[in-house]
């Protein structure tokens, strides 16, 4: 199994306030599934990282592996945007975060499920144990 971590749990993780988020974290970690994660990710979570946090996100980001958006990703994302975002308002993050998984045959793990219309993205089952 492959898993791509959104961003939200991604910051549920690093601030370790979440029992149930953290609990999961540990069960796959210890797993033998791929966790990967997306360089917007790496965007979104520096972008809101406060300095006493760069530590554990650096310590982060090392434990994963980060899955490459190329043009092939690019593209798909770019096709997510032209026929999601009028009608559900998806935003170019979060495109490229859907086109990553679908790339990388990973099931996404978020807790922003409506921010993900697209039908060819499998989520990861956050609550099976």
């Amino acid at each position: 199994m492959t898993v791509l971590v959104d961003s939200d749990i991604l910051i549920e993780v690093s601030r370790g306030r979440d029992a149930a988020v953290v609990s999961r974290w540990i069960e796959l970690s210890n797993s033998d599934a791929a966790v990967l994660y997306s360089p917007v990710s790496v965007a979104e979570l520096w972008a809101g990282a406060r300095p006493s946090e760069h530590d554990a996100l650096r310590n982060l980001f090392r434990a994963l592996t980060c899955a490459p958006i190329d043009e092939e990703v690019g593209r798909q994302a770019g096709i997510y945007l032209q026929r999601y975002r009028r009608s559900h308002g998806v935003e170019v993050a979060d495109a490229l975060i859907a086109a990553n998984a679908v790339a990388n045959n990973a099931e996404l793990w978020t807790r922003n499920r409506k921010h993900y219309p697209m039908r060819d993205v499998s989520f990861f089952d956050s609550l099976a144990g």
